[in-house]
């Protein structure tokens, strides 16, 4: 691991401060991720910026209706809060899925939305990765998964440069629950960023995960008042039931009348680089009766879009057999 300085912020503003004077700084929260890639000598900040005095962790009723998460709150605390468990259950069932409880009581609301891909490319340092090393390679040739063992990445938007995937389950059910990011700039300022645009795809420029700016801090994530309570799923497919990425996720949110399809909410996990929002799928959904055949079909246009790599073709048929699954799962209010 590379020598760093350690400060500890005090407020938004001073962690804010010290992190648009240092491109290569970098916050530290639960450390979940961070600390790993560190160990690992793919992440070489030169300054770590500890946030653990910031008071941002508190999970509140908005005005509005909604939800707001504190980005310093832990994992374990979203997933079990009550108004969570009531409003919201398709991100208490996500957060469930993912890692394991020790990891979940560590891990931050805020940095569950920094997780970095879990790509084994990624990870191994003697292996061409552009993410890792932006800037060394050319084309297809800086990404070794491009040509190498690929059953785990992408099937939608990925480039020639990349084809990792986004790991977050968390971030699957708040893609689909519409929530916006708040974000502290270093110039004192807060904006919004709507959850379907804090990530990207790779393009040209992978190491680029999401729409930060140099310096900003995630303070909290917005839930705007939901009607799809009593009838959302998080279905998580994976090569083991415990501690393991999704091949393929799914989170299901439908608001119904009678058995007519009012909204419709689909996002995608395991498929893309960044939370897959279902658009096709919703779209064809909206107005139509909850059957099976017309599920199958909205799968159906999804995934048409799909591109496969040569390992992880038998995503696509998984990919309709879980939209599927999920949205009769959600019918039914997540009881089988």
């Amino acid at each position: 691991m590379k020598p760093f300085k350690y400060t500890r912020a005090t407020d938004a503003a001073s962690a804010t401060r010290i992190a648009a004077e240092n491109p290569n700084a970098k916050f530290l929260a639960g450390g979940t991720n961070l600390i790993d890639l560190m160990k690992e000598d793919v992440e070489r900040p030169d300054e770590l910026i500890d946030l653990t005095n910031l008071t941002l962790s508190q999970i509140k009723a908005l005005p509005s209706g909604g939800l707001s998460l504190g980005a310093l709150g832990r994992n374990t605390d979203a997933a079990n809060h009550p108004l969570v468990r009531q409003n919201y259950p398709l991100l208490t069932q996500a957060i469930l899925a993912g890692a394991s409880g020790q990891i979940r009581n560590m891990a931050t609301n805020g940095g569950n939305m920094l997780q970095r891909t879990r790509c084994p490319y990624f990870y191994e340092v003697s292996m061409p990765c552009n993410k890792r090393e932006p800037g060394r390679y050319e084309g297809a040739s800086g990404c070794g998964a491009r040509e190498g063992v690929n059953r785990n990445h992408a099937i939608f938007g990925w480039s020639e440069k990349c084809v990792a995937v986004y790991p977050s389950d968390m971030a699957i059910a708040l893609s689909a629950l519409d929530a916006i990011i708040k974000v502290s700039t270093p110039d004192g300022r807060e904006r919004d960023i709507s959850f379907a645009d804090f990530h990207r795809l790779p393009g040209d420029t992978p190491e680029k995960e999401t729409n930060l700016e140099t310096g900003e801090l995630i303070v909290a994530i917005e839930l705007p008042k939901s009607n799809f309570a009593k009838h959302s799923y998080y279905l998580k497919v994976r090569d083991r039931a415990s501690y393991a990425f999704a091949l393929v996720s799914v989170g299901a949110a439908l608001e119904l009348e009678g058995s007519r399809i009012k909204q419709v909410r689909i996002a995608m996990g395991g498929v893309a680089h960044k939370p897959w929002r279902a658009r096709k799928a919703e779209d064809y959904l909206i107005g139509k009766e909850t059957s099976a055949e017309n599920f199958q079909l909205a799968a159906a246009a999804e995934m048409a879009e799909a591109r496969p790599l040569e390992h992880n073709r038998f995503k696509v048929e998984l990919g309709k057999r879980s939209i599927v699954h999920a949205l009769e799962m959600a019918v039914r209010g997540g009881k089988s």
